[in-house]
């Protein structure tokens, strides 16, 4: 199976923010690293999770600490079948074959692919981007010279994977309350401390990690941001030692670990009291990777649900026969597609943003910021709805190991986890509201965007603006309440403004995908603001040879 080609949204996509000759380009080599995805690379996943997991080595022979971590060669062959491709490279460096720097849009593509097959080892590469920006952002010219090319590489140089460790065993999603150490010596520093959960741990090469300077202050605005190199030539480095692999439910693959730091030598980034406000922007880059990992792993999950529905002959009929079933793949593949236009229409915002940080105002950023928030959230819940419909679909064989979907469902159980849980992307749809009034913001862009909508799609485009006139009337209720009352409703309200971007991003695909993309849009709308009410027309029916089989010409919409 070819996963690009498996996904003509993917194409839909890709025209809309890339320019002529890079979206020809980009869909070549996504079609060639489609095709891996969906055959040796999927193989391997399957290796790995199973008898393939990383492992730690942590004594050599003669007893000294080695803190070696193990991955096996089928591992080691998909690293550079992915970074010679440019998933983090080509964010910062020019492709060769057009001569012009690439970007996230096109980082992304390969990511969503990626993740269909093997959402495991997306992480890695999700921490190597951010590591990345991270250098490419606020490092000095002698750091960047020295680790970027590497970071960066494609091919022509070693590749040093990256990591980001935050994470304290006191602390979790209170970062405040770290207590990683940095002492001045000489030119560098030397950190002491534990990160709980450090992913990618032995395979990085270089790990960005925050901590507390002497004399500075408490809380998350005391830490700072260092660059700690993991090897020494072929060795770790003096002052790491790693006491365990965590056994995780998913995402086998990543090596995570708890880390110890015993004056290991590091190297300050960018402004000491900035350290927080650096690694918050790698984070929201993570969110992003999150984000694009949940959709793919929603599209394998459709893909393995309409495969068996298709293939599995029951009451001597085929399962796709059958009204629910029906219903079923139809709701999946409309929710999907127009999840999958919303991140990537968030990922073209992130991407000028990252570029040009110089001219975006701080609404426009917490405007970003607030878009990440909630579709982090939403599609990392939706990765698990989609794993039950796929296993329910498959009956008893899908909770058996044979099939991929135990794999994807553990794979997508730690998306609600990492980057943050929905308690903690509700509070910062609250903080954000508090601070830029962002909810304003989203509101007038809404209603900008439904204004410009063609007449055709005048009766969606009302139910739209109702919807965001009951946002409206709920947040003005909120302002009598007090701070701590305001929390219980933040959940809410991130749910309620993915489901009216969505919306708004489905109806902008329908005025420009025509027949196939409105019929998308009217299912959407009809399974997101009136899945309580019973479906007279039959949507999903009426629109399965359109929407599930691409026959355009076998219904008529409007």
């Amino acid at each position: 199976m070819n996963y690009f080609r498996e996904d003509p949204n993917l194409s839909f996509i890709l025209d809309q923010y890339l320019d002529d000759e890079f979206a020809e380009w980009a869909k070549r080599e996504l079609d060639e690293y489609g095709e891996l995805c969906g055959t040796e690379i999927d193989e391997r996943a399957a290796h790995t999770d199973r008898e393939g997991q990383p492992k730690l080595i942590k004594y050599d022979k003669m007893g000294n600490d080695i803190s070696y971590v193990w991955v096996n060669d089928g591992y080691k062959k998909t690293i550079q079948q992915t970074y010679d491709r440019g998933i983090v490279g080509y964010v910062h460096k020019p492709i060769p074959e057009l001569g012009q720097k690439g970007n996230y849009i096109y980082s992304y593509a390969q990511g969503y692919l990626l993740s269909q097959t093997e959402p495991g080892f997306y992480c890695p590469v999700t921490l190597t981007m951010a590591t990345a920006y991270l250098i490419d952002h606020y490092a000095g010219d002698e750091l960047k010279k020295k680790y970027l090319p590497h970071v960066l590489s494609t091919g022509e140089v070693e590749l040093y994977e990256g990591a980001t460790f935050l994470t304290e065993r006191q602390g979790g999603s209170d970062v405040g309350a770290n207590e990683t150490k940095a002492i001045k010596d000489g030119k560098v520093y030397r950190l002491t401390g534990e990160k709980y959960f450090a992913s990618n741990a032995g395979m990085c090469g270089v790990a960005m990690v925050l901590a507390r300077r002497e004399g500075d202050g408490d809380g998350s605005k005391g830490l700072s941001l260092f660059l700690v190199p993991w090897k020494d030539g072929e060795q770790t480095a003096e002052g790491i030692t790693i006491r365990r692999l965590k056994d995780k439910l998913g995402v086998r693959a990543v090596p995570s670990a708890e880390v110890e730091f015993k004056g290991v030598k590091a190297y300050l980034v960018g402004e000491p009291e900035r350290g927080i406000y650096y690694m918050m922007e790698a984070l929201n880059l993570s969110r992003v990777c999150n984000a694009v990992a949940s959709i793919g792993i929603m599209q394998r999950a459709y893909l393995e649900a309409k495969q068996y529905a298709y293939d599995r002959i029951t009451f001597g009929s085929p399962l796709k026969d059958f009204p629910m079933v029906r219903d079923t793949l139809v709701s999946l593949k409309a929710k999907q597609e127009v999840e999958t236009s919303s991140v990537f229409k968030l990922i073209s915002l992130f991407d000028n943003i990252a570029n040009e940080p110089e001219k975006a105002s701080k609404r426009g950023i917490a405007f970003e910021r607030l878009l990440i928030a909630i579709l982090k959230k939403e599609t990392a819940e939706q990765a698990i709805h989609f794993c039950h419909e796929s296993i329910e679909m498959h009956g008893g064989n899908g909770y058996i190991e044979d099939f991929v979907m135990p794999r994807l469902l553990r794979d997508a159980q730690v998306l609600t986890v990492w980057e943050g849980t929905a308690n903690i992307l509700g509070l910062e749809v609250l903080k954000l509201m508090k601070k830029f009034q962002v909810h304003e913001l989203f509101i007038e862009e809404m209603k900008i965007s439904l204004d410009a909508l063609p007449a055709n799609l005048q009766s969606e485009r009302a139910l739209v603006y109702e919807k965001i006139d009951e946002l409206e009337q709920e947040i003005n209720q909120l302002t009598s309440c007090s701070e701590e009352e305001k929390t219980f409703y933040a959940k809410h309200l991130a749910e309620k403004m993915a489901a009216i971007f969505e919306s708004v991003v489905a109806l902008e695909d329908a005025v420009k995908g025509g027949a196939r993309k409105t019929a998308v849009a009217e299912v959407f709308l009809q399974k997101t603001w009136k899945k309580d009410e019973l479906d007279i027309g039959r949507k999903s029916l009426t629109y399965f040879n359109v929407i599930v089989e691409g026959k355009e010409s076998e219904v008529g919409v409007k």
